[in-house]
C-alpha cells in the first residue's frame, strides 16, 4: 500500500526517512554526506514523485521505494 508522504506529520516523516537512511548504510564514496543532507535528498525525491512510501501489511513495515511503473 502506497502512503502519500503529505499525509504524514512532518516530524514523523523526518524520523521515517532518517530510519530508512540509517538502515540503508549506503557507501557514498570519497565524499561523506551528512544524515541531514541525505534526509533532505530523500524528502525532495518524495516531493518530486521519484520515490514513494510503501507500507507492507504482511510484514507490518514501512519502506521507501522507487515509484512503481
Amino acid at each position: 500500500m502506497i502512503i502519500p508522504y503529505e499525509s504524514i506529520d512532518a516530524e514523523t516523516l523526518k524520523s521515517l526517512v532518517e530510519s530508512f537512511v540509517l538502515r540503508e548504510g549506503t557507501d557514498y564514496g570519497e565524499v561523506e554526506i551528512s544524515l541531514q543532507d541525505k534526509v533532505d535528498e530523500i524528502i525532495a525525491q518524495l516531493s518530486q514523485g521519484e520515490v514513494v512510501i510503501e507500507y507492507s501489511e504482511e510484514h507490518e513495515s514501512v519502506s521507501i521505494i522507487q515509484r512503481p511503473t
